[in-house]
C-alpha cells in the first residue's frame, strides 16, 4: 500500500505542491510539538523545532525515499527527533531520564501554546501527568505508540534501538505507565475522601 503522506511530500518536491506541504504541516504539527516537548520541556522551544523540521522538508535538504516498512511519518518523527538532539547538544542541556519536570508547565501554558490547547481532553491530560513520572525513554516510545499510533517497527527506526528492545522498552513503559497513573488516580481519589 502506497505511503500516501510520502506521496504528498514527493509531490511537493517534484512539482512545487505548495498545497502539499500545507495539508502535512496541518496533519503532523500538533504531534511534533508533543513529541518535542518530551525532549526539550519548553513549549516555544517544542514549537521552533517544529517549525524548524518543516524548514528542512520545505528546503529538501533531508530526502525521504520510499522504503518498505519506512513510513514518511516514521521519517518525518526521526527528522524531528534528530532536531531536538541537535539544540539539546547546541545548548550544553543533558536530556534526562527521570521524572524531571516534563509538562510541569503545560497547565499554565494551557491558554496561550498548542501544546496546552491540545491538552484539554482530561483523559488525555490525565495521562500526560501520570507520564510525566516516568522514564523518558519510556515516556517517548509509549507516545509515538500511544498518540501518533506508530508500530514498534517504526518507534524502533525513530528511537534507534532494535526490535527486540523496542519491545523491551514498551513493556516496561506501559507497566511504570500503569504504576504511575494508578499512583495518580489513588492519591486523587485520598484527596477528595
Amino acid at each position: 500500500m502506497p505511503d500516501i503522506d510520502g506521496q504528498l511530500f514527493i509531490s511537493f518536491l517534484n512539482d512545487d505542491n505548495q498545497d502539499a506541504l500545507e495539508v502535512l504541516f496541518n496533519k503532523y504539527r500538533d504531534g511534533l510539538i508533543l513529541f518535542l516537548y518530551g525532549y526539550v520541556q519548553n513549549a516555544d522551544i517544542a514549537e521552533e523545532l517544529m517549525m524548524d523540521t518543516f524548514a528542512i522538508l520545505a528546503s529538501g535538504t533531508s530526502r525521504y525515499k520510499e522504503k518498505d516498512g519506512a513510513s514518511f511519518k516514521t521519517w518525518l518523527f526521526a527528522v524531528a527527533k534528530n532536531q531536538a538532539l541537535l539544540y539539546l547538544r547546541k545548548h550544553k542541556i543533558k536530556f534526562v531520564s527521570s521524572a524531571h519536570d516534563f509538562l510541569n508547565n503545560v497547565e499554565a501554558d494551557a491558554c496561550f501554546h498548542p501544546v496546552g490547547i491540545l491538552l484539554k481532553n482530561e483523559t488525555d491530560a490525565q495521562v500526560y501527568r501520570a507520564m510525566k513520572s516516568i522514564d523518558a525513554d519510556y515516556r517517548n516510545a509509549l507516545f509515538l505508540l500511544y498518540f501518533e499510533n506508530m508500530k514498534p517497527e517504526q518507534i524502533s527506526r525513530i528511537i534507534k534501538k532494535s526490535i527486540k528492545q523496542t519491545y523491551n522498552i514498551l513493556a516496561r513503559g506501559k507497566e511504570a505507565l500503569r504504576v504511575a497513573y494508578e499512583r495518580m488516580r489513588d492519591s486523587h481519589l485520598a484527596g477528595e475522601g
